[in-house]
């Protein structure tokens, strides 16, 4: 194996790559990174090129791309196989692992450090009434994670899920899986971490397991947060306004960027902004946004089924209705991004009254914190249920600074 002087990784579960991001950010070479979803695939191989010609300082073909003047495949030709390769798009399964392995020795590479986290529907506090636990095999992913510790021996790991990880299967679940990766020879931290105190303006609780190998077990780390706070209203204010169904391949910023986009590199080199794309509503929608904006933005009330007008009601169950229509608090930070926000904007209503739509994909990604330069490949709920899924890089970044310092 070789070792480079960089710190290398490898990317399980990867998604859209929200994590990798905060790890390159930081100054670690990714491996390999694994994920099922196609559309995830060539997000991941999109951003993998972008990050290439970036260190060759040769972006205008990037640029060209995400404007659509040139095809996927054109792109693609102008990047080095083996780059565009190190994305595997496979869903890690008994049938699938050996393969996997093979094509990752085959790097020949040290593997420091192994991140990612599996799909967490399944843990979701959102879904689990429809579920049997136990049965479901997405909770048995960990014991794939587990065989890429084997297999590479790195010295630390970070999982990262979802909340309701430790009280599945009344927290049995969550044993079971710290005794496997104790077995593996790590020793197992955890802690529950708020994205918004690092920088991302979302309240999106996830758990963090911290594992290292025994002989330099480091304990759960500090990752340090950032005591300035900012509002969903700074990190939307320099897009242009858009309204229902309207939206661009790419657009000029409305103005210069604000302290916050700066500072948290959302609004980086690029002075156009890409997929800046909103949904069509129907007028039913539309009438209950403007409702649901103006009792938010006045009263700090959320919208309830017996507040609409007679001629708005159609629910035959009340209760379905509950939460079901959420203004993003401007002068806060959002609510939790989710994969359904793929389905249906209804959760996520824009806070200004004169645009009275669901938020666009590059607002859905700059909650997200992932920078504007990222494109998500496939169509517009493909890239809806990316950015839902996805790590916050700015979170990821934070972690991948401080298990730097410690490697």
């Amino acid at each position: 194996m070789i070792k480079t002087n960089h710190l290398t990784f490898i990317d399980l579960f990867a998604g859209a790559s929200g994590m990798s991001e905060g790890f390159i950010r930081a100054g670690f070479t990714p491996i390999a990174h694994i994920e099922m979803n196609t559309d995830a695939c060539y997000t991941i191989k999109t951003r993998a090129a972008y990050h290439y010609l970036k260190s060759n300082k040769n972006l205008d073909v990037y640029y060209e791309y995400i404007k659509g003047n040139i095809s996927r495949n054109d792109f693609y030709e102008q990047i080095p196989k083996d780059i565009l390769n190190s994305v595997i798009n496979v869903e890690i399964s008994d049938n699938s692992i050996k393969d996997i392995f093979e094509n990752i020795t085959s790097k020949n590479q040290t593997v420091d450090i192994i991140i990612g986290g599996p799909p967490c529907q399944a843990y979701s506090l959102l879904g689990r009434h429809k579920e049997n636990i136990e049965n479901d095999p997405r909770n048995k992913l960990y014991i794939q994670y587990g065989r890429f510790l084997k297999k590479y021996t790195p010295k630390a790991f970070v999982f990262e899920n979802v909340p309701g990880l430790l009280s599945a299967n009344k927290g049995q679940h969550f044993k079971n899986l710290k005794a496997y990766f104790r077995k593996l020879g790590y020793e197992v931290h955890h802690e529950t971490l708020d994205a918004s105190d690092y920088g991302v303006v979302q309240a999106r609780k996830r758990i963090i397991i911290v594992g290292w190998k025994k002989e330099i077990n480091l304990g759960f780390p500090e990752f340090e947060k950032k005591t300035e706070k900012h509002s969903v209203d700074e990190a939307f204010e320099d897009l242009p306004k858009l309204q229902p169904g309207q939206g661009f391949k790419y657009i000029q910023y409305l103005s210069d960027k604000n302290n916050y986009l700066e500072k948290s590199e959302i609004r980086n080199c690029i002075d156009f902004v890409t997929q800046h794309i909103s949904r069509p509503h129907n007028d039913r929608d539309l009438a209950i946004y403007k409702i649901a904006i103006q009792k938010w933005n006045h009263e700090k009330i959320r919208l309830k089924y017996p507040d609409l007008p007679e001629e708005l009601k159609n629910h035959k169950n009340e209760s379905s209705f509950i939460d079901r229509f959420k203004v993003v608090d401007g002068s806060g930070v959002s609510h939790t991004v989710v994969a359904h926000i793929a389905k249906d904007g209804h959760y996520y209503i824009h806070p200004d009254e004169d645009q009275c739509r669901s938020i666009s994909v590059r607002e859905a990604a700059r909650l997200q914190s992932f920078p504007d330069d990222f494109y998500f490949e496939g169509s517009r709920s493909a890239a809806f249920k990316q950015i839902g899924n996805a790590v916050p890089p700015l979170m990821a970044y934070a972690i991948a600074k401080k298990m730097k310092e410690l490697l």
